[in-house]
C-alpha cells in the first residue's frame, strides 16, 4: 500500500484575509512540500496542471524537478497532465528527463482534464475531447516503446521513424490513466493494461468499488495480469493532531472552494454539514487526527481494493506551516499504522468487504 499526496498549487484568496499568496511563493512552498513528504518516508507526490488564475502549476514537470534534484525516494507525478492539449512527443520528452533528474523516479498520470481552459489556449476543438485524448494516448505509449517512432493520426502531424530524446531511466515509463470515474475510461485503462487512478472526491468511495472490477475485468480479458496492475485514489484531506480541530482548519478553504467551483458547474452550496457528513467513516473526506485517517484508508482498501491513496491537501489556501504538519503527520503517524494493518492481513490472508 502506497501512501502519497497531490496538490494543484492552488492560490485561491485567504478565507479570513482575503489575501493571495503569488504563484511564485506558492510554487516555493510545494517544492518545500515534496521535500518534507520525501524526508517523512512517503511513497508518491502529484502535481496537477492547471491553466487558470488560481492555480500555480501550469507545468507539473517544472515543479516536480525543482523537487527531484532535493529528494532520494519519493515517486514524482503528474496529477494529471491534460494530454488532449498537449503534444504527446513533449510530455514524453518532459517526463523522460524528469526521470533522469530523479533517477527513475517519475511517473506521467494522463488524462482528460475536468478544466477545459487549456483546449481554446492550445488551439484545439472541445468537440474532439474524446478523440483527441485516445489519439494523443496512442502516440504517448508508442514513444515509449521503442527509441524511433513512426506514426499516423488526425490531430497532430505524423512522425517518420525519428528519434526521441532522452530516454528515461525506467523501461517502460509509467504511464497512469486518471478518471473521475468514467467507466469507458475504465475500460480503457484495463484493455490498455495501464495503472488506474480515480478521483474520489464525494459520494461514497465503496460506490467505486464495481469500477475497480470492471477495470480489473477489462484487463484480464485483454490478457494482462491483473495481480501486477495497481489502482490509485485521489481524494481531499488534511490530518491534525486531533479530529475536532483538523476539521476546523480544513473547512473554511475547502468550503470557498467547492463554492467557487459549484458556481461554476452547477452544483448545491457545500455546507459545513455537507462537509461533516463526507467525514464519515464511509465519506469521501480523509480529515482528522492520525487514527481517524488511517481507519479510513484502511476501510477503502478492504472495501474497494485501492494499493495507492493520495491525500489532496491543501484544498484551496491554507497557512503553509499547517500543510507540513499534516504531511508530516501524514508520513509519521498515518501511513504506518496504514502499513502495519496491510502487513497484518498479507501474514493472515486479506480480508474482503
Amino acid at each position: 500500500m502506497e501512501i502519497g499526496l497531490s496538490t494543484f498549487v492552488e492560490t485561491t484568496p485567504d478565507v479570513e484575509t482575503g489575501e493571495v499568496i503569488s504563484h511564485a511563493q506558492r510554487l516555493r512552498e510545494v517544492v518545500e512540500e515534496i521535500v518534507l513528504a520525501d524526508k517523512v518516508g512517503l511513497d508518491v507526490f502529484g502535481v496537477g496542471e492547471h491553466h487558470r488564475k488560481d492555480y500555480a502549476a501550469s507545468s507539473p514537470t517544472l515543479v516536480l524537478a525543482a523537487a527531484a534534484a532535493q529528494t532520494k525516494r519519493i515517486r514524482l507525478t503528474s496529477a494529471v497532465t491534460v494530454l488532449s492539449s498537449d503534444d504527446p512527443v513533449r510530455v514524453f520528452q518532459d517526463f523522460a528527463t524528469l526521470d533522469g533528474i530523479s533517477d527513475g523516479r517519475a511517473e506521467i498520470m494522463a488524462g482528460r482534464g475536468s478544466f477545459i481552459e487549456s483546449f481554446p489556449l492550445f488551439g484545439y476543438a472541445l468537440d474532439d475531447y474524446d478523440e483527441l485524448f485516445d489519439e494523443k494516448l496512442e502516440l504517448l505509449l508508442k514513444l515509449r516503446e521503442s527509441e524511433k517512432v513512426t506514426w499516423s493520426g488526425k490531430h497532430r502531424p505524423a512522425i517518420n521513424n525519428l528519434g526521441v530524446y532522452p530516454r528515461p531511466v525506467q523501461n517502460p515509463l509509467p504511464v497512469w490513466i486518471g478518471s473521475g470515474g468514467n467507466p469507458e475510461s475504465v475500460v480503457r485503462a484495463g484493455l490498455l493494461g495501464l495503472p488506474l487512478v480515480l478521483a474520489i472526491i464525494g459520494g461514497r468511495p465503496a460506490q467505486f468499488a464495481p469500477l475497480v472490477e470492471l477495470y480489473k475485468k477489462a484487463a484480464a480479458q485483454a490478457g494482462h495480469d491483473v495481480s501486477k496492475l495497481p489502482v490509485a485514489s485521489h481524494s481531499h484531506g488534511f490530518v491534525g493532531e486531533e479530529t475536532e480541530s483538523a476539521a476546523d482548519k480544513f473547512f473554511p478553504s475547502t468550503q470557498y472552494s467547492m463554492n467557487v467551483l459549484g458556481r461554476e458547474r452547477g452544483w448545491g452550496h457545500y455546507s459545513r454539514a455537507s462537509f461533516d457528513a463526507a467525514r464519515s467513516l464511509e465519506g469521501a473526506l480523509y480529515v482528522g487526527g492520525p487514527e481517524t485517517v488511517a481507519n479510513k484508508i484502511i476501510y477503502l482498501r478492504k472495501n474497494v481494493g485501492i494499493t495507492r491513496f493520495m491525500l489532496h491537501c491543501p484544498l484551496g489556501t491554507m497557512p503553509h506551516e499547517e500543510v507540513m504538519r499534516s504531511i508530516e503527520l501524514l508520513g509519521t503517524e498515518v501511513a504506518p499504522r496504514v502499513r502495519e494493518e496491510i502487513a497484518r492481513w498479507e501474514a493472515e490472508g486479506e480480508p474482503k468487504a
